[in-house]
């Protein structure tokens, strides 16, 4: 059943309307408009807006280390919680650990943790030699599967929460292959500074100091098996020089950053310097009370990536959470820090694999010869349909216009990238949305030689060429529907762009064309029109 006359005017007018508004943040730059708006204006991809590309890599043998770490230590408190003797046998190394448990009921109880508890470790081997068991346990490939995607997936959204803290706008952060990230900043304007903030890992953990043994013994080869040295970094403000003092620590971590809920930056009334005030969440808090109760009068180690910023000394027990972190921070240090413990931290640590800067001159240039190519490519279709297909081309040429306009509002809409690629796909659909009325008009011009009437022969040219025109559409819109799904970068956005252009071109150059064409025959009543 076909729409009637007044409703498709109205569908077509209600269109080209709310693609206006659409637009409107992206052609005028007033923040009165934005306010009134839901729309955002069209993003420029990094090609045509200058900025820097990043291509960061994922340690997840690294997380899974780290996890490992923590379920033996987990796997011994709770052997020690059933009453049994327990102890790492050498180091941790790669996926699996060695313990050694003292008992009679040592196996049993071994095995009852592993299948109620512990289900993600599975023994390699279990050996008894009198009173003494030793088990070798590890992770399940399953669940060092689970850690490595995990930690991509927390990579990627810890990052963005860091970049979109530090204020870079519409960042691009995507996962790429199995342990890399791609991550692309248009427009910035301090890539060192965002470079450093990605870095950072941000493992905050609290340590107490080994106040009864020397740090210079330790340096020497003394250093017993529970404890580690760290080094404090302080920096002299006259002369910008930095100093390195190393400190000793046990090795045991009573509290670290994953139970953090606030973090920010306050000024120090008495020495006028910034620190990063921190709290705890209700979890949190009561280990803080905990510790500092236990531990009146020690110092107690705060630590970020294995850097101690202060050591001060428990004077009182602490509720409510609350502490602070200084450590002679210029603002920005400060802000920045508080930034990365608000956004958490890294899984495991990133490094950079390849990294990209692109001049905003370049991206001004791309800008003008794309829309050149749509002006030139655009003026050479509306002239060839105008000449060859007289009034019939210049409705085509109306048609093409309005486009040009919904594809540019549906990117707005869907706060779309438009990149260099992106242009050319738009140049494209350019060419194709009149290809669909190319085969419209050819048909109607066999119609008409049959020798039947204009309204006749447009009704059967546009009937018979839809089916040609739809599977010829569709096979291209899921091509590009691959192409935006798997494709990155460059790729992705000419996917973008083809796929809105296809689907809005079928729109149209049927449904609007078809609309003027009904208008001039039925409303009219035009005898004929040129084709």
């Amino acid at each position: 059943m076909q729409i009637p006359l007044k409703w498709r005017f109205i569908i077509i007018g209600l269109c080209v309307v709310l693609s206006v508004l659409m637009l409107l943040p992206t052609i005028f730059s007033n923040s009165t408009i934005k306010k009134y708006l839901p729309f955002e204006k069209i993003r420029l991809g990094l090609d045509l807006q200058g900025g820097m590309h990043l291509v960061l890599g994922v340690d997840t043998d690294k997380a899974i280390r780290n996890n490992i770490e923590r379920v033996s230590a987990d796997f011994m408190d709770s052997l020690k919680q059933e009453g049994l003797p327990v102890r790492i046998e050498g180091d941790i190394k790669e996926n699996y650990f060695t313990i050694e448990i003292i008992g009679a009921e040592a196996e049993e109880k071994l095995r009852r943790l592993l299948e109620k508890t512990f289900n993600e470790l599975e023994e390699v081997s279990i050996n008894r030699n009198g009173n003494i068991l030793s088990a070798q346990l590890r992770l399940k490939d399953s669940e060092m599967n689970r850690i490595r995607s995990l930690s991509i997936e927390q990579a990627v959204e810890i990052i963005r929460n860091r970049i979109d803290q530090f204020g870079v706008t519409e960042p691009t952060i995507q996962k790429h292959g199995e342990d890399m990230i791609i991550v692309q900043f248009p427009g910035i304007k301090d890539p060192q500074r965002a470079i450093e903030l990605i870095g950072k890992t941000a493992q905050l953990e609290f340590k107490l100091v080994d106040e009864e043994r020397s740090v210079e013994a330790a340096l020497k080869g003394e250093k017993p098996e529970d404890a580690e040295i760290l080094y404090m970094k302080t920096v002299d403000r006259a002369t910008g020089r930095t100093f390195k003092t190393p400190i000793l620590l046990k090795k045991r971590t009573l509290l670290t950053g994953e139970f953090l809920k606030k973090a920010q930056v306050s000024m120090d009334s008495t020495t006028n310097e910034p620190y990063v005030a921190i709290e705890f969440n209700e979890r949190g808090a009561k280990i803080f009370d905990k510790i500092t109760s236990e531990n009146v009068g020690r110092r107690l180690a705060i630590i970020l990536d294995n850097t101690v910023y202060s050591a001060p000394v428990i004077k009182e027990r602490i509720s409510g959470g609350r502490a602070s972190i200084t450590g002679n921070f210029d603002l920005r240090e400060a802000q920045d820090l508080a930034i990365v413990l608000r956004a958490g931290a890294l899984p495991a640590p990133v490094k950079i694999l390849e990294k990209r800067t692109v001049g905003p001159s370049l991206g001004i240039d791309s800008i003008k010869k794309g829309i050149l190519s749509i002006i030139v490519g655009g003026a050479l279709v509306f002239i060839f349909m105008a000449v060859y297909y007289k009034a019939s081309g210049i409705i085509a040429d109306m048609a093409l216009i309005l486009n040009l306009l919904f594809i540019m509002a549906t990117l707005a809409a869907f706060n779309a990238t438009l990149t260099l690629p992106g242009i050319a796909g738009i140049v494209l659909t350019m060419g194709m949305a009149v290809d669909a009325n190319v085969l419209i008009f050819e048909r109607t011009r066999e119609e008409l030689r049959s020798g039947k009437t204009p309204k006749a022969a447009l009704d059967a040219g546009y009937s018979k060429a839809f089916i040609t025109i739809l599977d010829s559409n569709l096979t291209t819109v899921f091509a590009a529907i691959i192409l935006f799904q798997f494709g990155t970068g460059p790729v992705k956005g000419f996917g973008v762009t083809l796929t809105i252009g296809i689907i809005v071109s079928m729109f149209t150059a049927i449904f609007v064309t078809r609309t003027i064409f009904d208008y001039l025959y039925i409303v009219k009543k035009v005898k004929r029109i040129s084709i």
